[in-house]
């Protein structure tokens, strides 16, 4: 009968303190030191490191804790996107290709009057601004032009070491050649910054 009371009080005992041990105090009911690990290399044993508080424990951050998340392996939080600046909207492109020296080049001019020349490979060769009449001229010339009207091809002749011309304006494509340019894509042609310096 004693030996089972003895018993009992003992199992009492040993769950209270391990109680108090996994609550992060001590037996006297004071705070406990960080608990120490200590690995051993071929150099005998590493000196112990701390490890740190759990939840529940001294010095452990609160369940509802703010401080923002850890930004990552490198330290630093990635750097905000740049904001997404958008070309001008295109007015007009025009690519010419042929000639005596077989060359390809692009003149794209947006609804600013900015303009681009682009070689045979697409790759940026020059660059520019119309002034204010020069891109009146150029949208008079477009309109005038009614490229929803123009035949999609024209090449009624042939010019030996001429030009063929695509052009691209309002969702219209159009294609011609010297010899059977229509006298309004002339003007637009005319009003467009040079396709070579």
């Amino acid at each position: 009968m004693r030996a089972g009371r003895a018993g009992r009080a003992t199992a009492v005992l040993g769950a209270l303190l391990g109680a108090l041990l996994l609550g992060g105090c001590d037996a006297d009911g004071e705070p406990a030191a960080p608990r120490t690990e200590s690995t051993a290399t071929a150099d005998g044993p590493s000196p112990a490191t701390p490890t740190a508080p759990t939840a529940g424990t001294p010095g452990a951050p609160a369940t509802g804790d703010l401080t923002p998340p850890d930004p990552g392996p490198t330290g630093t939080a990635p750097p905000p996107s740049p904001r997404a600046t958008s070309p001008a909207a295109t007015l007009v492109r025009v690519t010419r290709s042929g000639g005596f020296a077989g060359r390809t080049g692009t003149l794209v001019v947006g609804d600013d009057g900015s303009w681009t020349r682009l070689d045979g490979r697409a790759k940026e060769v020059g660059r520019g601004q119309l002034t204010a009449p020069q891109l009146a001229a150029l949208r008079a010339a477009l309109r005038e032009a009614d490229f929803a009207r123009l035949p999609r091809a024209s090449k009624s002749g042939t010019v030996f070491d001429g030009f063929t011309y695509a052009f691209a304006h309002g969702g219209f494509e159009v294609a011609t050649g010297d010899g059977s340019v229509p006298m309004a894509l002339t003007r637009v042609l005319d009003a467009l910054p040079p396709f070579e310096d």
